[in-house]
């Protein structure tokens, strides 16, 4: 009887243990919930997430996006990630983890990275370098982008965004934040680094997803022309027609619950149009409404 009680009581604790790995923890901040994943059986977050962009069954990240199959008819690269942020769940396409450079993208990460490290100093940026920061956001303006990039480390900073946000696909290179090579999921996952406040820290996240949420100009492009207006996306998108006479396109989009990362490369003849639309028709097919 005594061993009969010792077995029900260790089958009991073995549940109660898994059930504390299968659950994430959520903690509240001002700028809503924030999410931690435990790692997998092996002890790797990563062994997670991949085994979760292979799984068959589609989960749902927020009320608009939902993962599920996506065609997108392109003679270029081409590959999308989904970050469900109350799970921590990645789904996307079989080429998830492919690299492509970043362009303007990476200003996101400029700008939350210089406003972070100010707020850890306790100091306070001075209204011409906010307005710096905003058009570098709003207009993607390259203007101030290397003295911030610069004020940040450099090759430091992309360092530090690796570090902060957990990426395992993204490499940077001296001198330049434009040429950081990320793969779309590290893109849904540095989308849910601003997100959740961990990029910009506490005083200026808010802030910086307002000013992604106002993009405008030819940035504005890709999921925030599907998203419905209640949804209020933010976005900072990258293009670049480089050297290699292909157009290298980057979307970013935060939204209620879900991040989305989509990269491609195109020939250049196909114009920008081409490239963005990859982004918007990626979008379109995630929408679950």
């Amino acid at each position: 009887m005594r061993r009969h009680a010792v077995l029900v009581l260790t089958a009991a604790v073995a549940v109660l243990l898994a059930a504390a790995v299968a659950v994430p923890l959520a903690l509240t901040s001002d700028d809503g919930p924030v999410y931690f994943m435990p790692p997998s059986a092996s002890g790797s977050p990563q062994a997670t997430e991949a085994a979760a962009s292979a799984a068959p069954t589609p989960t749902t990240a927020g009320p608009f996006l939902a993962a599920g199959p996506v065609a997108v008819s392109s003679p270029g690269f081409w590959s999308w990630a989904l970050l469900d942020t109350a799970t921590g769940t990645v789904t996307g396409s079989p080429n998830i983890a492919a690299p492509s450079d970043t362009a303007s993208m990476s200003k996101a990460w400029v700008a939350a990275d210089y406003l972070r490290r100010a707020g850890e100093k306790q100091q306070k940026p001075s209204g011409e370098t906010m307005r710096r920061l905003s058009r570098m956001i709003r207009d993607s303006d390259t203007t101030y982008t290397f003295e911030f990039h610069k004020a940040n480390g450099n090759l430091g900073s992309i360092r530090r965004m690796v570090s902060l946000c957990a990426l395992t696909e993204t490499t940077g290179v001296q001198n330049s934040w434009s040429l950081t090579k990320m793969s779309a999921r590290d893109v849904a996952r540095l989308a849910a680094c601003i997100a959740d406040g961990r990029a910009a820290g506490p005083e200026w996240t808010g802030w910086l997803l307002g000013e992604m949420r106002a993009v405008r100009g030819p940035g504005r492009f890709g999921v925030i022309e599907i998203a419905p207006p209640a949804e209020q996306v933010a976005v900072k998108n990258g293009w670049l027609l480089r050297d290699d006479k292909q157009w290298h396109i980057a979307c970013l989009a935060i939204g209620n619950g879900w991040t989305l990362g989509v990269l491609a490369r195109h020939a250049g003849s196909l114009g920008k149009d081409h490239g963005a639309g990859i982004c918007r028709k990626v979008a379109e097919q995630l929408r679950s409404d």
